[in-house]
Parts: C-alpha cells; structure tokens; sequence
C-alpha cells in the first residue's frame, strides 16, 4: 500500500501511519496523550517516541491528566533511571507542568480545535517539498499554548501535533490514506 514519503517499513510506523495519524480525535486523553509525546520527541525521531510509548502509557498512569499534574519531584527523579521512556528532565517537568495547564483550561479540546476552525483541514500536498514543517495556525497554537503556561510546544510542534490528531490531514497525494474519508476517533 503506498504510504506517504516519510512512513518506513517498520510495522510500528506504519500502523501509527494507516490507524491514528491524521484521523481526527476529540478524545481529551488521547489528545492529552499526544501533546506530551510529541514534547518528548523535540530533538528525536518520532519512532523513537513510538517505540517508547507504551512504556510512558504506564509510567504517566494511562494519561490521566490529573495524575501528571500531582507527579511529584521524587517521581520525576525516579523516572530519570527507566531507560523504558527519554530521559529528559526538561521534558518530564514539561509533562507535568503541561498537565496542570491543561487542567486550568475551560474546555481543553475546544481550544485545540479552535485552530483549525473547529474541523478537520485536509490538506492536498504531493510530496515531501510540499508539506509544511510550520503554519500560521500552528504559531497561532504555539502562541496561546505558551501563554496559558504549556511548554515544549513551539510551531513546529504544534504543527506536528495538528497533523497526529487530525486537525489537519496532511497524507500526500500518492499516499492510500489520502483518498479515503476520515472518521473521527470516539471521544
């Protein structure tokens, strides 16, 4: 099946490629969930985040924002030894820091959304020269993420972001995905 440029032969990417990136989600953990990782990937491959996944899927609780918010310094501390996620301490204080932002926000998916108009872009892009890294919607999220107190979510992460939740589906033209409609994941 063709993928687009950037999805390789690993099993891993391809089942994020063909079942989760660009189909939109309203879940506000799942949403949640990938704000944090792509914090983490700032600097990395994104598979290398994928592979670590599950591993940060049991040492964040699932998630669950409240829980992240509470996360201690001790447990901070102990995270820096699980060879299982990035070891970054930056990007685990930005994960709970992230958190706490979250949770002083209204209505979390509201505003995420809000970027994109409230629905899905899709986007006919033919290549790799065509997609963009960064857009003014995404330095739009940047902007108020970092104002409401949210870190590790420059442009170009809040645009890979708008991409993996599908506020934007940027599956190229030669890329099977593209063609088909999307449907959006169970809130």
């Amino acid at each position: 099946m063709p993928r687009c440029f950037w999805c390789t032969d690993d099993p891993l990417y391809q089942a994020y490629h063909d079942e989760e990136w660009g189909v939109p989600s309203r879940d506000p953990r799942h949403l949640f969930e990938l704000l944090l990782l792509e914090g983490a990937q700032a600097g990395l491959s994104w598979i290398t985040v994928l592979r670590k996944r599950e591993r940060y899927r049991e040492v964040l609780f699932g998630f669950d924002v409240e829980r992240v918010a509470a996360m201690s310094d001790a447990y901070i501390d102990t995270l820096m030894q699980d060879p299982g996620i990035i070891r970054n301490r930056l990007k685990l204080q930005a994960a709970r820091r992230n958190a706490q932002a979250w949770l002083r926000l209204d209505d979390p998916v509201a505003l995420l959304w809000s970027f994109v108009g409230g629905k899905p872009k899709i986007n006919h892009f033919s290549g790799r020269g065509d997609v963009p890294a960064v857009t003014p919607e995404a330095e739009a999220m940047s902007k108020a993420l970092k104002k409401a107190g949210f870190t590790f979510v420059g442009p170009t992460i809040c645009y890979a972001y708008m991409q993996a939740t599908g506020m934007v589906m940027d599956h190229t033209l030669d890329c099977d995905r593209h063609a088909s409609l999307r449907q959006e994941r169970p809130a």
